[in-house]
């Protein structure tokens, strides 16, 4: 718990009695409290540090503090190529709120150490957690308060709809698609940024309650223990990243699939260069586009849609290379369907196995059953994937114990294999026939 006074809070509604979370969103017709707007940092809007000497004075300060740390950070998701941190805003008990500007400074290793013994609140931490651990920066200890709201069976879980649920303040969300990499930062996003982690602290101690109300903070636990193991580790590398591209299904044929991957690396190479976000470099509609009519010079390229605009003509030289590139390769250089790890989608279960799609029929009964009795969103009961894998290769001899081993082999947490495990091995063998 926080000792930091909190702002006036909404009236606690009483337990409810069939499980759900306290507080339910609010009811406009309700006639109840209107949300109260927050608009600015109870000390003021600070200005973002950018030099050692006050990242020195912020480390004192967070170490003097007390209680759990909040945490944020903005990215430029959609206008950079790499997912950096821009700014960093954390705010502690005694501390106050504090905005950092990373961009100037060699790392925040000095900021974490003073914070390694706290608890440090994110909102949707997983994404946050990459671009903090590349500036030095690793939690502990974690509590997500999304990630909280939807174990306590919370339907909406952005942080303004559980600020106004919870604590009775309307946050602003418009900044939230913004250009973080602008510099200066106009002060409004600054205050915006801020208010983020105003109310953080009071929004994980309410969570917490609830949690514990309903029996799963243990759960919670675990879920936040597996963040925090994952904070630092590298992304997973994709196979083949180019088959994502938007709209690729409509491209027939490897070689016109060929056109759409050495386009896509060529995008992705400016990309890099620029630290722009690709689909600003070139769109993804474009690609395909591209990839269908096979231009052989710059005049049929800039024909096609999303190849008019300035930036995008002066690199025609660079399309148009890589779509010779794609037109000389031999027929063996053509890229070819890769068999896919694991289970096939599974709407083409019931034609290739209907053992099988009867058997994840019968898992999914179970998996949404068993979530609705404790007031889960299914998906963070078990991963999906997990019950796929395990309904089209279940373990040769089918026992509680084995369907356990083999969910947790995938990742599934310990409070995930209690509820399920048995009731899996229940239903994965055919039921007798009449």
């Amino acid at each position: 718990m926080t000792d930091e006074a909190p702002l006036r809070r909404r009236d606690t509604p009483e337990p409810e009695r069939d499980g759900r979370p306290h507080a339910d969103s609010p009811d406009p017709t309700s006639g109840g409290p209107e949300p109260v707007p927050l608009t600015a940092p109870r000390e003021g809007t600070p200005r973002p540090v950018e030099t050692s000497d006050e990242l020195a004075e912020v480390v004192a300060r967070m170490s003097a503090g007390t209680g759990p740390v909040a945490v944020d950070a903005e990215r430029a998701s959609g206008y950079r190529y790499t997912q950096r941190a821009y700014l960093v805003q954390l705010r502690r008990a005694g501390a106050g709120t504090v905005l950092i500007d990373p961009l100037p400074l060699d790392d925040l290793r000095t900021l974490d150490a003073a914070l390694a013994e706290s608890e440090w609140v994110l909102h949707a931490a997983s994404q946050d957690l990459a671009c903090l651990a590349e500036i030095g920066m690793k939690p502990r200890r974690l509590f997500d308060t999304e990630l909280a709201a939807r174990l306590a069976g919370f339907e909406r879980v952005g942080l303004a709809a559980l600020t106004e649920q919870l604590l009775g303040f309307s946050l602003e969300k418009h900044h939230s698609a913004a250009d973080w990499s602008t510099r200066p930062l106009p002060e409004s996003w600054l205050t915006y940024a801020a208010l983020d982690v105003e109310l953080l602290t009071d929004l994980r101690d309410h969570l917490a309650a609830e949690l514990d109300r309903q029996g799963k903070t243990a759960w919670a636990a675990e879920e936040f223990a597996a963040l925090v193991a994952s904070a630092d580790r590298p992304p997973r590398v994709r196979a083949d990243p180019w088959r994502r591209t938007s709209g690729i299904h409509r491209v027939r044929g490897a070689r016109a699939q060929s056109r759409v991957r050495a386009l896509w690396y060529a995008r992705d190479g400016v990309a890099a260069r620029r630290d722009s976000a690709p689909g600003r470099v070139l769109p993804d509609s474009a690609i395909v586009a591209a990839a269908e009519a096979d231009p052989k010079d710059e005049r049929s390229l800039l024909g096609i849609a999303g190849f008019g605009g300035r930036s995008v003509r002066r690199l025609a030289r660079v399309w148009l290379d890589a779509l010779d590139e794609a037109r000389a390769l031999p027929d063996d250089a053509l890229p070819i369907n890769q068999p896919v790890e694991g289970p096939p989608p599974p709407h083409r279960w019931a034609e290739r196995d209907p053992v099988a799609a009867a058997r994840l029929t019968r898992c999914r009964a179970v998996v949404v059953a068993t979530a609705e009795a404790h007031n889960l969103p299914p998906e963070n009961l078990i991963s999906p994937d997990f019950v796929r894998r395990l309904a089209w290769s279940p373990p040769d001899e089918v026992t509680a114990q084995t369907v356990g081993d083999t969910l947790r082999g995938f990742g599934a947490r310990s409070w995930q294999v209690t509820l399920l495990a048995d009731q899996l091995a229940t239903v994965l063998p055919a039921p007798p026939t009449a």
